[in-house]
């Protein structure tokens, strides 16, 4: 139906493209009556103003594919300071790249102006570091040299307000109807200029579920470890849109495949390195699918229960080690939580107001041996209880935790329990393995609290 663009070179470094594809309004299926209001409040209004004004990437793509775009992002040759004076509720952010966030409300459309190719730059060198990666980006261009920029051939559509065409720049609608992520210009040089595009071919490979094409995945093996140049609080930002889009699953196991995973998790990909009956990966697999269950549903998740999901078995074998020198259970969780946290945050941050809750998820799995006298009570009015209670039916469906001691709880709670279930003062091992009575009822669904 459609036909790809010519291109004059596509040398990869700087490719350029002599007819972009134009797909007039009949002949697309992206309506306007999908596109947030606001959105086409910016449009028209940049268009009234004189300027071009484009839907583009993710918006474009989505509503391509029969989606609902998550957010709608537009570009512009108006500067960030233009976009500022049109609209008043609008403010620039960005350091890298300078934009403009218009407000509506809760919804925020971004507003970005158009780049130029890193040719166009002055001194590039000034804004690059030995190994490539691009530290400053604010050098505007034309929607041409913009299109070049992006990412992803399928992010490089644009949806023109004028006339309602899509103007496809890299036959990115072809690759849409391939099912194919491919990366736009030279993937290696993409890479080093911003290593975070390799968790982002991960995070739309499983979002879309496309294959990645081989020309973009061969460097990712090779190019891993540049992720150790990405400041870790922008590769914290990266984890929540990879585990936290409903895709959890399938991203964990592409990081993995390619070895990303290890770059963001060593402590974790180490563990997963040495299986004892599938565990921990079974842990891991079941927490985030669990995470993907609640997005579906419209529940509301934490990243401090996915953190503490996927950095527990580090922090459960360093306090069996702890405890076989004789340090209480408690206090063994305690002191493994704050060594295996304060090595993650070198890679990824992770801030207090999550980090704090997910160390007290971890050092009360140890309390809920306790059944006897007035502790399970007191247990009870904690605070962070529920989410505790959820993990460690978790760790139970895993088969890491004792499901008769979960099923206690969970009778304990509605207030059902009879006597306490047998434990091994202490213990958070992995008693299911060894067999036991079986229990009364299921416990409930693990959740987040």
């Amino acid at each position: 139906m459609y036909d790809s663009p010519s291109f004059l070179s596509f040398t990869i470094r700087n490719p350029v493209i002599a007819n972009p594809v134009v797909i007039p309004r009949d002949g697309h299926i992206l309506s306007r009556a999908n596109v947030s209001p606001n959105a086409l409040k910016v449009l028209y209004r940049l268009k009234s103003a004189g300027y071009e004004a484009h839907l583009v990437g993710g918006g474009v793509r989505d509503l391509l594919l029969g989606r609902e775009p998550k957010d709608f992002d537009i570009a512009t040759d108006a500067s960030p300071e233009q976009v500022r004076d049109v609209f008043r509720n609008s403010r620039l952010i960005g350091r890298r790249f300078r934009l403009a966030h218009v407000q509506f409300g809760r919804e925020i459309i971004e507003v970005a102006t158009f780049r130029a190719g890193q040719d166009d730059m002055e001194s590039a060198e000034q804004h690059q570091t030995d190994e490539g990666m691009l530290l400053r980006d604010n050098v505007y261009g034309n929607i041409e040299q913009d299109a070049l920029r992006r990412d992803f051939t399928v992010n490089a559509l644009y949806y023109n307000i004028s006339d309602f065409s899509i103007i496809d720049y890299a036959g990115g609608v072809e690759d849409l109807k391939n099912g194919v992520l491919r990366m736009l210009g030279d993937p290696e040089t993409r890479y080093r200029e911003d290593p975070v595009r390799m968790l982002r071919a991960v995070r739309f490979a499983a979002k879309l579920g496309f294959r990645v094409s081989a020309e973009t995945e061969g460097p990712i093996f090779e190019y891993a470890s540049l992720l150790a140049e990405v400041p870790a609080a922008r590769l914290f930002e990266e984890v929540l849109k990879l585990f936290l889009g409903g895709t959890a699953v399938g991203g964990f196991e592409k990081l993995r495949h390619y070895g990303l995973f290890g770059q963001l998790f060593p402590d974790t990909d180490a563990c997963l390195a040495e299986l004892d009956h599938e565990f921990p990966l079974t842990l891991v697999l079941k927490g985030l699918e669990n995470t993907d269950n609640r997005i579906r549903e419209e529940k509301p998740v934490t990243p401090a229960f996915l953190f503490a999901v996927l950095l527990w078995e580090p922090v459960r074998r360093r306090a069996e080690q702890l405890q076989a020198n004789d340090v209480p259970p408690y206090q063994a969780t305690q002191q493994a939580a704050g060594e295996v946290l304060s090595r993650q945050l070198e890679r990824v941050s992770l801030p207090r107001r999550f980090s704090t809750p997910m160390q007290e998820i971890w050092v009360l799995q140890s309390r809920f041996t306790q059944t006897r006298g007035k502790r399970p009570l007191k247990l009870l009015t904690h605070p962070r209880f529920r989410a505790a209670y959820d993990f460690m039916l978790l760790r139970a469906s895993a088969g890491e935790a004792d499901p008769e001691l979960a099923a206690w709880w969970t009778d304990f709670q509605e207030g059902n329990a009879d006597a306490p279930p047998p434990t091994e003062p202490g213990s958070a091992g992995r008693r299911s393995r060894r067999g036991g009575r079986r229990r009364r009822r299921k416990p409930a669904a693990a959740g987040e609290g």
